[in-house]
């Protein structure tokens, strides 16, 4: 068990194509601040059928979209 993985069931019942969430957001979703490692484990994101298509830490935002060949 990963601990994002609050985070990708929300993403997977989200149903949007594209949407984006702060790192407010993902901190209340998750129970843990966004870290590092974030980018490590973002890819377990690929079996949901979604992906992170972008990190602004200026905005501090993540946008997370459905993955373009499913």
């Amino acid at each position: 068990m990963s601990k994002y993985d609050p985070l990708w069931e929300y993403v997977n019942h989200n149903r949007s194509k594209s949407f984006k969430l702060t790192f407010s957001e993902i901190q209340d979703i998750v129970g843990i601040p966004i870290d590092h490692s974030f980018l490590k484990y973002k890819k377990e994101l690929l079996k949901y059928g979604y992906q992170v298509e972008k990190i602004s830490m200026k905005e501090q935002v993540v946008v997370f979209g459905i993955l373009k060949n499913c």
